[in-house]
């Protein structure tokens, strides 16, 4: 049987795509109406961003392994997390947690290498753009990893927490993705991380100035993997 994956949700539209991608990409491996048996829990996104705009990643940590605790105990037997920005806390959380963990920025790297990727632009939250979540994993797959000039990332910060986490996803917002993308292309970029949970649900790979690495999707194809490992 496949084993029980357990979701540490962050923000909702992020969580409810990483379960829904589970659950449609696992059908063709398992077979019609089938997937792994999932469990998700989210403390209120509210609660964290108290946190992370602190900084405080311990306690970031704390209400993750909050929830990989609860997860545990009704039976998970590992543990994946969609919001990329509260992978900063990964460190503190893997030293306590009951269950295994996969990484979702070495989701991402593994599908950058094996596409001979060797330049990234890295798009998300103001936290993870000038954070060590994707500069520190994808150095150790011998890739680069580039990040928006400061003007940019303000707005791209204001479009996801002002919009995207809410579930609202507008033409402006998306054609002023494509032209950062644009300007990070020039800089010699040849993917583009969508390093928020929740920017695969406004950026369209087929007009996209740079070929797309959905961490949200690549997260649940590999926790697939790993539940049918």
């Amino acid at each position: 049987m496949p084993k029980h994956i357990g979701i540490v949700g962050c923000s909702a539209e992020g969580a409810a795509l990483c379960y829904r991608t589970i659950c449609g990409e696992a059908q063709p491996l398992l077979g019609e109406h089938m997937h792994p048996e999932i469990s998700m829990h989210t403390h209120p996104l509210a609660e964290y961003m108290v946190h992370i705009r602190a900084g405080d990643w311990e306690k970031v940590a704390a209400l993750m392994l909050s929830s990989t605790q609860k997860l545990s105990r009704i039976g998970a037997q590992f543990a994946i997390c969609p919001d990329n920005t509260i992978h900063e806390a990964f460190d503190f959380v893997i030293e306590k947690s009951p269950i295994p963990w996969i990484h979702i920025a070495e989701s991402v790297a593994d599908k950058a290498r094996t596409e001979g990727y060797k330049q990234l632009a890295i798009l998300g939250t103001k936290y993870l753009m000038t954070g060590p979540v994707y500069p520190v994993t994808l150095q150790k797959f011998d890739i680069i990893g580039q990040i928006p000039a400061e003007n940019d990332r303000e707005h791209i910060d204001e479009i996801i927490f002002k919009e995207l986490v809410n579930g609202v996803f507008t033409e402006k917002s998306r054609r002023y993705f494509n032209e950062v993308i644009e300007k990070l292309k020039g800089r010699g970029c040849e993917a583009a991380i969508l390093g928020c949970t929740e920017i695969p649900l406004l950026v369209n790979p087929d007009d996209c100035p740079l070929p797309v690495l959905d961490s949200t999707r690549l997260l649940a194809r590999a926790a697939i993997e790993g539940a049918l490992a």
